[in-house]
């Protein structure tokens, strides 16, 4: 039973262009927002303060009795004396206690008013009533809300009489002032947002280019190839981003000076392999000629009439074959050295085919206790390259299947086309390459010896040389292994996709 968790989706922008201008604009928002609450709670405590003062004088209005010639009420509930005198603005609410605790309550309406209505009032609801009555009366201002009513600003005032006068002033004028200014304050910071990001945006891109070319100048260093060969490192930073006055600048500057320690770093090693693969070539010239002669004299020796001791006769036959195996590891190290200075080149048209059936044979006449198996299309299959290095690299991978086998294994060599590539592989069931040493079988005296028996000396240089070798033939060359099964895989450009190359004699 397995559970998968849930990729969780990136909201804010990775890039650092993408976060500044995020920040902007969030730093703008928070800015709008607070100078937007802000502003309502002063404008809202600036109309509460007028409205206040307007109750103050509603107030004292309605503690006046209404004028001679004011018109009578009817019969029966009517509102208070307070809505009744001049200068009451409509919803302003009245509620009156007279000694006898009789309640007269009301809020003046917009209608036009008639015999029957002479004072267009709406009455108070009871639970409205008790809520405005339950108000302290001592002249403070109370936010009230009266549910159906609206929101009101009202004042409870108890005379020395003992009547009680309740004034109130609806709040909605204050509110829908609140709002619009709200709704117009929103729609600016929006608008204002907007611009500035879009501004911010131009402004944070064109800042932002010394760093777009520090990127791409580093682009361009990491694909050269600095772990071999000689490296031409002439990538810099342009000198407009190298102002030491600037952040971007010191940072240029600075990559500058990284990448002329880098060169002179890599210039110092190309010296010193250049250096090393000249010695080597050197001393396998010299070394040529004296084992020449040692390998000549011991089988002079081997060869003479004259008994000689046996002691004498086994010291000999050592020399000679050491001096073989040394002659093998000079020729070896010749051939790299002249690989890596790139020398000795010679490209033409080479049989890969016949090339690969010859190297069977002569690995089955080496090595007759193994089992060979030659898989080659009937159709020729052409590579360009150089016949003796080619052939080289098929004896190599055999050499190497029949030394670190055990007899008896069955050894596959085969070719085939792919993607307009010639594929050779070489592959037996012997006990395998451990994971360990796979990433190394490449490189020069690497030997797996823990796991793979040898039945002969080895120099630890075939599978160098073959990788050396397919290298300077623009072609691939990889491994696979496992107990019981080894593959070696090399890949050639087949003749027409090859590329045309100078032929080069030493």
């Amino acid at each position: 039973m397995s559970s998968s968790r849930p990729r969780s989706r990136r909201v804010l922008p990775s890039s650092l262009r993408g976060k500044l201008i995020a920040q902007l604009i969030a730093l703008l928002a928070v800015v709008c927002l607070v100078v937007g609450l802000v502003t309502e709670v002063a404008l809202r405590s600036f109309l509460i303060s007028q409205l206040d003062d307007r109750l103050a004088a509603a107030s004292e209005r309605g503690a006046r009795p209404p004028p001679a010639g004011t018109p009578s009420y009817p019969a029966g509930p009517r509102p208070p004396d307070s809505l009744r005198v001049p200068g009451q603005g409509i919803g302003t609410l009245g509620v009156f206690v007279d000694q006898a605790g009789v309640i007269h309550s009301g809020v003046l309406g917009a209608t036009a008013p008639t015999p029957d209505n002479p004072f267009p009032t709406k009455d108070v609801p009871a639970p409205e009533l008790r809520t405005l009555l339950a108000l302290p009366a001592n002249g403070q201002r109370y936010s009230v809300d009266l549910g159906e009513l609206g929101e009101y600003r009202v004042v409870s005032v108890r005379h020395a009489d003992g009547t009680l006068l309740v004034t109130g002033l609806p709040l909605s004028d204050v509110t829908a002032t609140l709002w619009q200014l709200g709704f117009i304050f929103g729609g600016v910071a929006l608008g204002g947002l907007l611009l500035a990001g879009g501004i911010g945006a131009v402004t944070i891109r064109r800042t932002m280019r010394p760093l777009d070319r520090l990127a791409h100048t580093a682009a361009q260093v990491s694909e050269l190839p600095l772990d071999r060969g000689e490296v031409a490192l002439s990538v810099r930073v342009p000198e407009a981003d190298t102002d030491p006055r600037t952040e971007v600048g010191k940072v240029g500057a600075a990559f500058n000076r990284m990448l002329g320690h880098v060169a002179a770093a890599l210039t110092a090693r190309q010296a010193s392999e250049s250096r090393v693969r000249q010695f080597v070539a050197d001393a396998s010239h010299e070394l040529r000629t004296p084992l020449a002669a040692i390998r000549g004299y011991a089988e002079l020796t081997r060869r003479s009439s004259d008994a000689v001791p046996p002691e004498i006769a086994f010291a000999m036959s050592r020399v000679e074959s050491e001096s073989a195996r040394m002659t093998t590891l000079v020729e070896d190290l010749l051939l790299l050295a002249r690989l890596d200075s790139g020398r000795n080149r010679v490209h033409e048209p080479v049989d890969l085919t016949r090339l690969v059936m010859d190297a069977v044979a002569d690995a089955h006449a080496a090595g007759p206790d193994h089992r060979w198996v030659l898989d080659v299309p009937p159709e020729p299959l052409t590579v360009v390259g150089d016949a003796d290095q080619l052939q080289q690299v098929v004896l190599n991978l055999l050499t190497n299947a029949r030394t670190h086998t055990p007899p008896g294994t069955h050894v596959t060599t085969a070719l085939s086309t792919q993607d307009r590539s010639v594929m050779l592989t070489v592959t037996d069931n012997g006990p395998g390459i451990p994971q360990n040493v796979l990433p190394e079988v490449f490189e020069r005296f690497a030997r797996a010896d823990t796991s793979r028996s040898r039945a002969a000396g080895s120099t630890g240089l075939g599978l160098a040389i073959v990788a050396a070798v397919v290298a300077a033939h623009k072609g691939e060359v990889s491994v696979a292994s496992r107990p019981g099964r080894t593959e070696f895989r090399v890949r050639f450009p087949a003749a027409g996709e090859a590329d045309s190359f100078t032929r080069v004699n030493n």
